[in-house]
């Protein structure tokens, strides 16, 4: 038998839920898609140029499609910086970290990014963090040090990958919260992803391509550019319209769960008790973070990826 929801309000909520799930699934694949991806033979670098040249491909022809135009002057050459630098920073420590440690470690240090941009935020504007967003920021540091010296495999460079990606992501929020709300979401991510993939691609052609050869790395790839990507992307959109974003950014803390779950499904990862519990803290700290009023609309930057305009992402 079949429930029908009448009330309309109830329906448009139920599916922001969906579509925040389906964003935070997509997202959470990511690690997992590219260690299988890294397992074929393909390098880091052009993983990366595909994964942003096919994306922001896929979204310059919806912003086609949907007759939405682009950004232009100042705002376009701040968002190609913002890509240039910023997104290419962040990716390519995240993507980097899954190399040498495990993706439910990569993941989960991501998550460090609420509780930074929320300290740097108060520094930059000198205001006083509440005590419970204060205790949010502390438990999301030991939920850290637990997961990271839980059972989930990871060498220093990989941890140190990982924090880097979490800083950098940080740091990008919080110059996007300037520059992305004058161009509108998708414009933003389209003109940051190719950016980036213009990095990406220089970089390829610097040190020679190495593409994938097999079919199982090519849609591994695939995945990570149009399901992890535009996919995820546009869902969390489509969510947040409908849900707001401190609700948005809760629910997208599924993503390291899923990160968790495949990893232990698809390649094996352990999951042991100490992590487990170090994870939970952190998730618990993003979500205090996130419905917190201090910092309302938060979650409207989560395109990491990360994201996060991406995750790692």
């Amino acid at each position: 038998m079949v429930t029908v929801i009448a009330d309309p309000a109830a329906r448009r909520r139920l599916v922001g839920v969906g579509c925040i799930v389906a964003s935070a699934a997509g997202f959470g694949a990511m690690p997992i898609f590219a260690k299988l991806a890294y397992a074929d033979g393909v390098d880091l670098p052009s993983m990366l140029f595909l994964r942003f040249a096919l994306a922001g491909g896929a979204m310059a022809l919806l912003m086609q499609l949907r007759g939405i135009a682009w950004p232009r002057g100042r705002q376009l050459l701040l968002l190609a910086a913002m890509g240039a630098i910023g997104y290419v920073g962040e990716s390519f420590c995240y993507f980097a970290a899954l190399q040498y440690a495990s993706a439910g470690l990569t993941a989960l240090l991501l998550y460090l990014y609420p509780a930074i941009v929320t300290v740097l935020s108060a520094l930059l504007t000198r205001r006083r963090l509440s005590p419970l967003r204060l205790l949010a920021v502390a438990a999301a540091l030991l939920g850290t040090g637990l997961a990271v010296g839980g059972s989930l495999a990871g060498s220093a460079l990989g941890i140190l990958l990982g924090v880097g990606a979490a800083l950098i992501y940080s740091v990008y929020i919080l110059v996007g919260e300037r520059v992305t709300p004058l161009s509108g979401a998708i414009p933003s991510a389209t003109v940051i992803m190719l950016a980036a993939a213009l990095v990406f691609g220089l970089v390829v052609l610097w040190r020679g391509p190495a593409w994938p050869v097999s079919t199982g790395a090519w849609a591994a790839v695939g995945s990570i550019a149009l399901l992890s990507t535009v996919v995820a992307i546009i869902a969390f959109f489509a969510g947040m319209a409908r849900l707001g974003a401190a609700d948005a950014a809760t629910l997208s803390t599924l993503e390291p769960v899923v990160t968790v779950l495949l990893a232990a499904v698809f390649l094996g990862e352990a999951i042991g008790p100490w992590q487990g519990f170090g994870g939970a803290i952190i998730l618990a700290a993003v979500i205090v973070l996130a419905r917190s009023g201090e910092e309302k609309g938060r979650g409207g930057q989560r395109l990491r990826g990360p994201a996060s305009l991406t995750p790692p992402l």
